[in-house]
């Protein structure tokens, strides 16, 4: 175990103790012993990095938007000479296997060199008048100050999938990561810095709920960004009233096996889906529907496929399932798996924490087979690594019951029908539907979000599409 880091808050373009007296130390879920500590933020350090913040993001909005997107590429070159380092650092205290960290970190830098290149690109329109002498156009200005909270499950990725649009963009962000994940992301803004990231751009303020509150409703707070719970972002959404807002919240995802589906490629998308990051991630396997006359063959297939699942060091590369990252995470399920005894699912196999582990978060892969439609298994998202079946009989109820839920992220389905598969991108209630493959697929050049009349927030984050979320469409009108 490395030595305790002794990390600050990032102000200003540099390192500080901030205005407050109290600390939080950070504990590995792998190992249980301190990672580091930081500094807790304070009413003073929040207006601090607001000020920094407008003062900077004046001149920064007037930055050639080719400088801007140099930054961002020069930001991705420091992030990649200090790739294995940050990896460490982040397995260390989120816990997921080393390999995982890797790749998020080398996709932290690519995410940076994608804005770059979408922010030269993001253009305007010229658009026509019914007044001949008018002329009208339209181009994108960054919104101001964001307030970004991100989550635990991908510490620095889901800070650059803000910062690096918003950056390129024009704006400034006051980022606040979670008190259990922050260490990675205050220690990544040492490659901003050698980036030569001008002075108050980014601020980097970890704190606990009652901080993020003070966050989205400071009057210097132009805009939001959000990732985490549904339950969170409701609570933010109430509190910021008509403040810009891009919210990507909870999934609760159906992957769905119709009759003619790939039995084996299906089997192994949900495996692939539940356990990366053990679990924790949005999009992952939560609910799989499967046609009936499937069922006893899938069901196979997944015990077949769950064997190449080792829970273990995430240190060591052998293994693919690390520990959770936190007692609440593993408490719910504890809770999901208790419901689901009670109401008569088949646990097939794991179920239950790990014993002998160094401490009490590594959960063993599980698969629940009759999982009922009112189950917590069925009805929550669970956020472990977990395979719940339901069955359906036909396409119709399968279809029915992936719509199911209040939630609408993502969603997949297994077919050799052309027909049928587009019928589900169609009729699925989620922001993505992906065909053959698993519903914890992704690529940072899509459009990633939830459904209209879902509890799973607004916006998208991919692509150029953050960077018009991110944006003002400003609209020029010239009398001639």
């Amino acid at each position: 175990m490395p030595t305790p880091l002794s990390q600050q808050l990032f102000i200003n373009g540099g390192f500080t103790d901030g205005a407050g007296s109290d600390f939080y130390e950070v504990l590995s879920p792998a190992t249980g012993e301190l990672v580091g500590t930081f500094p807790q933020p304070v009413q003073a350090d929040l207006d601090a990095a607001v000020a920094a913040a407008h003062a900077a993001q004046r001149e920064w909005a007037r930055t050639n938007v080719w400088e801007r997107a140099e930054m961002c590429r020069r930001i991705a070159d420091e992030i990649d000479e200090r790739r294995d380092e940050l990896a460490c650092l982040q397995t260390l205290e989120q816990g997921k296997p080393l390999a995982e960290s890797v790749a998020d970190i080398t996709e932290t830098a690519e995410l940076f060199r994608l804005h770059a290149e979408d922010a030269v690109r993001l253009n305007g329109e010229t658009l026509l008048s019914r007044d001949n002498t008018k002329r009208m156009f339209t181009y994108h200005r960054p919104v101001g100050t964001w307030g970004v909270i991100t989550p635990w499950n991908f510490p620095l990725l889901m800070f650059s999938e803000f910062a690096a649009p918003g950056l390129a963009t024009g704006n400034a962000l006051i980022v606040k990561p979670p008190q259990n994940t922050p260490l990675t992301v205050l220690k990544a803004m040492e490659a901003l810095a050698a980036a030569g990231l001008p002075d108050g751009l980014v601020s980097i303020l970890p704190g606990d709920g009652a901080f993020g509150d003070m966050l989205v409703r400071h009057p210097g707070i132009h805009a939001i960004g959000f990732i985490g719970s549904s339950a969170t972002g409701a609570k933010i959404q109430a509190a910021v009233g008509l403040k810009r807002s891009l919210m990507e919240c909870s999934g609760n995802g159906p992957l769905v096996v119709l009759a003619d589906a790939d039995i084996d490629a299906a089997a192994k998308a949900a495996v692939d889906g539940a356990y990366p990051c053990a679990g924790q991630v949005c999009c992952a396997t939560e609910r799989v529907v499967v046609h009936q006359d499937v069922h006893d063959a899938f069901v196979e297939a997944v015990l077949r496929e769950s064997q190449r699942v080792t829970l273990g060091d995430p240190f060591d590369e052998k293994t693919v399932l690390g520990p959770l990252n936190n007692e609440g995470v593993a408490a719910k399920m504890d809770r999901h798996m208790a419901d689901a005894r009670e109401r008569g699912a088949r646990i097939l196999t794991g179920g239950r924490r790990r014993e002998g582990m160094p401490t009490d978060l590594y959960y063993e892969f599980t698969v629940v087979d009759a999982v009922p439609e009112d189950s917590l298994l069925s009805k929550e998202e669970s956020f472990g690594p977990v395979v719940p079946i339901i069955t359906g009989r036909d396409e119709d109820d399968l279809l029915r019951i992936a719509n199911d839920d209040a939630l609408g992220l993502q969603g997949a389905v297994f077919t050799r029908s052309m027909a049928s598969a587009f019928r589900f991108i169609e009729e699925m209630e989620v922001g993505q539907v992906i065909v053959n493959e698993s519903n914890n697929w992704w690529d940072i050049n899509m459009p990633f979000g939830g459904a209209g009349a879902r509890s799973t927030g607004w916006g998208r984050i991919g692509g150029k599409w953050t960077l018009m979320d991110m944006t003002d469409t400003r609209t020029g009108v010239i009398s001639l």
